[in-house]
């Protein structure tokens, strides 16, 4: 009888529990450590154990790999995950020059809500190509060149589809970008090629309404046509005198599309007018003139279309549009030079 209450206090003192768990000098039970040690071995205690099990570690509770950083799976361990994030952020909200920006869409650099000019593709160079097309071929018909003639009629379907089409389809996409000036430019000679070709097509009967013979094309040679499509060509050319003024905002080429345009208008509504007034030979030379001026007007349509797809390729040169973005400063600009004044 003493031999076992001497071994039951030999038992008590070295913290065994002969009913239960062994007691540690801490209080903590066995059963503690061994929940612990299970939990860092991804074994499910359900349901005293955790609810998920811990698919970073393996079963050793060893981080896979090694990787310490949470993003084992796709950085070594040289990268630290934090400068990792920001790279990436960075990458998604570059920036560009206000230079390369009017390069690119043919207006100052404009504050607008959202982020729609990374959503959709840059309109410019459709609308360009539109342009081009269209005017390109009827300015060496002006000229008369290889035979050709008879005020552009030829190309009644590209004044439709490219000039048209692609010109309207430009200034929507140049709309819902905000960018106002191209907008605005693009949609009015979108409308511009679209009136010229349904003057041309027989169909509209824009000339055959002024024939008194009762053959359409015999309204093409009166006064009354003549006289009503200078004073559309008469408008044009005022409107691009207003555009060549704002192009003083964005560059030297486009300001120079603007100055050939003003010229050509003058120069065909000169050659309407003047065949009315009987002066043929005078008349043919305007005609001339206007179709030299939009051929230099393609030249620099041309050339700025080459530099817009050159930038939006990120080719490793470029070729220079002469800015003027800073040649006259914005309002804003000014007001908040004088407010730091």
């Amino acid at each position: 009888m003493s031999h076992n209450h001497e071994s039951l206090r030999e038992r008590t003192m070295n913290n065994e529990n002969l009913a239960g768990p062994r007691i540690n000098p801490n209080g903590v039970g066995n059963d503690r450590n061994n929940i612990h040690d299970r939990t860092l071995n991804n074994e499910n205690l359900s349901p005293d154990g955790p609810l998920e099990k811990d698919f970073s570690r393996n079963s050793n509770g060893v981080y896979h790999n090694e990787y310490r950083n949470g993003y084992h799976q796709h950085l070594d361990g040289s990268h630290d995950s934090d400068l990792a994030l920001k790279k990436i952020q960075t990458a998604g909200s570059i920036s560009i020059t206000p230079e390369l920006f009017e390069k690119l869409y043919l207006s100052p650099q404009n504050n607008v809500k959202g982020d729609l000019r990374r959503t959709f593709g840059n309109p410019t160079p459709i609308a360009l190509i539109g342009f081009l097309i269209s005017l390109f071929p009827l300015s060496m018909a002006l000229m008369g060149w290889r035979g050709a003639g008879n005020s552009g009629a030829s190309g009644v379907g590209s004044y439709f589809f490219f000039g048209g089409l692609l010109m309207i389809l430009g200034s929507v996409g140049e709309w819902i970008i905000g960018n106002t000036f191209p907008f605005v430019v693009f949609g009015s000679f979108g409308a511009y090629w679209l009136a010229f070709a349904a003057t041309l097509t027989p169909m509209y009967d824009a000339f055959g309404a002024y024939s008194t013979t009762g053959t359409p094309a015999a309204g093409l040679n009166t006064v009354g046509f003549r006289s009503g499509f200078a004073f559309f060509l008469v408008s044009m050319g005022l409107l691009c005198l207003i555009y060549l003024i704002c192009s003083l905002r964005t560059n030297m080429v486009f300001f120079m599309i603007f100055f050939c345009l003003v010229l050509t208008f003058a120069m065909l509504t000169g050659a309407y007018l003047q065949l009315n007034n009987g002066n043929i030979v005078l008349a043919g030379r305007l005609q001339v003139a206007g179709g030299a001026f939009a051929f230099a007007t393609c030249v620099f349509g041309w050339w700025i279309f080459f530099a817009i797809m050159l930038a939006s390729l990120d080719f490793p040169f470029e070729i220079p549009v002469g800015d003027l973005s800073g040649f006259i400063k914005g309002a804003s600009e000014r007001n908040a030079a004088e407010k730091n004044v």
